[in-house]
């Protein structure tokens, strides 16, 4: 028998990486998690998933910061990975307008340090989160990733932008195949507290009121996180190996001639924010008390991913209605919280 191929999940305490790293080791890799176990948001809940990710034969837990540049090299020196899926960021639009450092040293010199790591000992493939935020000003439906994105509208978007670039100048000089994915609103059980699905269930279940933006006239691509698993397992094996029909004239911003790609992930059908409200409220057995309020800076009022090439490449679109994501993500949220 072969030996299983070796998966390094950074940001593997985290909602996606959490759900990634316990599929994978499902699947029968060998899977080190590293995560800094940062408090961006509860630690509890980090080490909870954690806990659970340790119980999974196969997984390994390295407890490191993506701006450690020694740490992280030791890492790739002693592991000999096979691929790489790089999700730790700091996250968030609003909190980049208060706490700006954070997004450099986490989402460009980690970053860095990652593509520095995989080009000294080099992987099949290297993985990355991007983000729907990336699109900022476009307002043309749906997101494709064949449009130019250069009006990111906050600095956690510029810093998921410039990920993309860093991401293709190692592609060219080193030949490192990359592929960026961009995420839209992510959702279900184990998800981020500072995330509307989170913070709206809390809030309902203690009779607070919810702060809903844009006074509600906003769409987003909520897409579960189960389907965005989904399209990263079946994009670890395709490594890119560059387009040779690839145009300097008319540059596609979705490929290269350098071994580069970017994917959307998302659930192709924006929904109403009211409407995301509604539902969540029939699962909670409770009435949402609204407030109100203006569109926030950085933020956009509409997302939709297109998705046609993670389709045709990899033949899987994300398809879990919110309906059932919910529903899903409130039985967690009960069960978690010991609520009745």
């Amino acid at each position: 028998m072969s030996k299983p191929e070796v998966i390094l999940v950074t940001g593997a305490a985290g909602f996606i990486g959490y759900h990634l790293s316990s599929r994978l080791c499902h699947s029968g890799y060998t899977v080190i998690g590293l995560d800094s176990l940062n408090d961006y948001y509860d630690v509890g809940l980090k080490r909870s998933r954690l806990a659970l990710l340790l119980k999974q034969n196969g997984f390994t837990f390295l407890e490191a910061n993506l701006a450690d540049k020694p740490s992280i090299d030791s890492s790739f020196q002693q592991n000999k990975f096979d691929y790489v899926v790089n999700l730790a960021a700091q996250a968030g639009v609003r909190y980049s307008l208060q706490n700006p450092y954070a997004y450099l040293e986490s989402n460009l010199t980690g970053f860095l340090n990652i593509l520095e790591a995989c080009r000294h000992y080099p992987v099949k493939h290297l993985i990355y989160a991007s983000s729907s935020s990336v699109y900022g000003a476009n307002t043309r439906m749906p997101f494709s990733v064949h449009d130019n994105v250069d009006h990111p509208l906050a600095l956690y978007a510029a810093s998921k932008k410039s990920n993309e670039l860093m991401a293709h100048a190692y592609s060219n000089l080193f030949k490192l195949p990359t592929t960026g994915l961009r995420f839209f609103t992510v959702y279900g059980p184990w998800g981020r507290p500072d995330m509307a699905l989170f913070l709206f269930t809390k809030a309902i279940l203690a009779g607070k009121p919810i702060d809903v933006f844009n006074y509600g006239k906003m769409k987003r691509d909520f897409t579960y996180v189960d389907d965005i698993v989904e399209g990263i397992i079946r994009l670890i094996p395709k490594a890119p190996t560059g387009n040779s029909k690839w145009s300097s004239e008319k540059p596609d911003p979705a490929s290269s001639f350098a071994p580069y790609k970017i994917y959307n992930i998302g659930n192709n059908k924006p929904v109403d924010l009211l409407h995301f409200i509604e539902v969540l409220e029939q699962k909670l057995g409770r009435k949402a008390i609204k407030n109100l309020k203006p569109l926030q800076d950085g933020d956009v009022p509409e997302t939709y991913a297109d998705v046609e090439d993670l389709m045709r490449d990899v033949g899987f679109k994300p398809s879990t209605p919110i309906d059932v994501g919910i529903e899903k993500f409130v039985n967690w949220y009960k069960e978690y919280y010991q609520i009745n």
